[in-house]
């Protein structure tokens, strides 16, 4: 019998304005077996939310309009405040300390920089949910 895949029943929002990225990311996560959602944009990322429920949020730092950094904060800011303790990692090509300072203090559990291993970035999610759900 095989191991169950280590995303399986995790509901994944990633949020990110490339469709390229959007793409692989979604591809990468439902592979190992998370059922992602993948949208565009911070403004699309709060309509969703409530309904969507999500175990972890991945999100880009650099979009146009609102940024990742503004979406975390009004993530955290929402009622109820379960939306205090989402999981939420910052993807993003700003991979120097100052950006991975601005990601946490923002409200990001862990910042990671693109582009990411595909087993990596599995990993990152499985352990970051792991540590939530403890």
């Amino acid at each position: 019998m095989e191991p169950p895949l280590p995303l399986a029943g995790l509901n994944i929002l990633v949020v990110d304005d490339d469709d390229d990225s959007r793409f692989y990311i979604t591809t990468v996560l439902e592979a190992d077996g998370g059922t992602v959602m993948a949208v565009p944009s911070a403004a699309v990322a709060l309509k969703v939310l409530p309904e969507l429920q999500p175990d972890v949020l991945i999100c880009d730092i650099a979009m146009p309009g609102e940024d990742g950094y503004t979406l975390i904060r009004k993530i955290r800011a929402l009622k109820p405040d379960i939306w205090e303790k989402l999981p939420a990692i910052a993807l993003t090509a700003y991979g120097d300390s100052e950006y991975r300072s601005r990601a946490l203090e923002a409200g990001f559990q862990t910042h990671v920089p693109k582009p990411v291993d595909p087993g990596e970035l599995v990993a990152i999610v499985a352990d970051l949910v792991a540590s939530y759900k403890n």
